[in-house]
């Protein structure tokens, strides 16, 4: 399934953050009932036009448990031209895994009828984003091929499932953080492997990164194609290191105008045919970090909307089972980073991605 509600066949694909509901781990660590509308909730303004707390609009605080809310979650991205999401997907070796439960119940019950693909986010758990340095919570291990094994019969049945994405009819798969696996091409040729062996034609494994200086090095690894994720690039190209140290010295805030930061979202590389570029609407991880955070100010749907047509610019001349983008995010509330309607933009966002999306280049 495909979604063609724009004019060039985009394939749009937002990343799905499934934190929205209570699991036992995080009521041991930060408390009973916790998800991540708790940390959104408790943001607070840190300087002056501070746009803290979000508060979501159309869909109000939801409960991700909730089928209900999965389904116009659906209907409302698919409205605006989202081919389907990237469910971040978490498997921290010997078979521990976390924030399963509402995949697992979107794969089991068939609803919503909506494509999806998963991403690996294998990172370890660190309690530094939530003001505990240094704690541990859980942590990405990689024992070897037979755990690689085991992971993926873990999500198999995903991947024959009519509704899942896929690249010249290989599933796509997404690595968060690919340089952590200690031997990336072993994993990939293994699963590669086991696709065939299991009636798949193969699998499409892209590696997110954000730095496409690394796109031939991991491609050399077995990726197929790149997610490259621009969002420190102005931060890294502007601020001196005279300017970041003064910035830490006196407690400053790593802040920048999203007129300006949205001029590195893109390259000339996004039109390689084994580069796959990435829309930033908004960003603002406060809520999780505070003072620490990296923010983005004054993110306007007019100025996403000149964002998104200087991406879709860079993929319209590739083959129509190619022009994927990534969309960072569907729902991170907790870092500033979402589609979703809010009391203040309502669903502007949304109709600037399908305008931008639209309109004759």
């Amino acid at each position: 399934m495909q979604n063609h509600s724009n004019k060039l066949g985009l394939r749009l694909i937002a990343s799905y953050l499934p934190q929205f509901h209570p699991i036992p781990e995080n009521d041991l660590w930060w408390g009973r009932g916790f998800t991540e509308w708790t940390n959104v909730g408790k943001a607070k303004p840190l300087f002056k036009g501070h746009e803290q707390p979000r508060v979501p609009a159309d869909l109000g605080y939801y409960d991700l448990r909730l089928p209900e809310v999965r389904v116009e979650q659906a209907k409302m991205a698919e409205k605006y031209g989202i081919e389907g999401f990237c469910y971040w997907h978490y498997w921290f070796g010997n078979g521990k895994r976390i924030l399963q439960g509402i995949f697992n119940e979107v794969l089991e019950s068939g609803a919503p009828d909506f494509p999806f693909c998963l991403g690996w986010a294998n990172e370890t758990w660190s309690g530094i984003w939530h003001g505990v340095k240094d704690k541990i919570l859980l942590e990405q291990t990689y024992p070897g091929p037979q755990d690689y094994e085991n992971h993926f019969y873990e999500v198999l049945k995903a991947f024959k499932d009519s509704r899942y994405i896929k690249v010249d009819n290989k599933p796509l798969f997404m690595v968060y953080k690919p340089d952590l696996i200690p031997d990336p091409a072993s994993f990939i040729k293994l699963w590669r492997q086991l696709a065939e062996d299991n009636g798949l034609e193969g699998l499409y494994f892209v590696a997110q990164t954000i730095d496409y200086r690394n796109k031939e090095d991991l491609i050399s690894k077995g990726f197929d194609a790149v997610n490259v994720v621009r969002l420190y690039d102005c931060r890294n190209k502007q601020q001196s290191l005279v300017k970041k140290i003064f910035r830490k010295l006196s407690g400053g805030l790593n802040k920048f105008d999203y007129k300006v930061a949205s001029r590195y979202f893109s390259g000339p590389e996004d039109s390689e045919l084994d580069c796959i570029p990435t829309m930033i609407p908004n960003w603002d991880h406060s809520p999780r970090s505070g003072r620490r955070a990296y923010i983005l100010t004054n993110s306007t749907p007019e100025l996403f909307k000149e964002h998104v047509k200087t991406v879709v610019k860079s993929v319209k001349l590739k083959p129509q089972q190619h022009r994927i983008i990534f969309i960072k995010s569907w729902n991170e509330w907790g870092e500033g980073n979402y589609l979703e309607p809010d009391i203040k933009d309502g669903i502007n966002y949304l109709k600037a991605l399908k305008e931008g999306c639209n309109t004759e280049l």
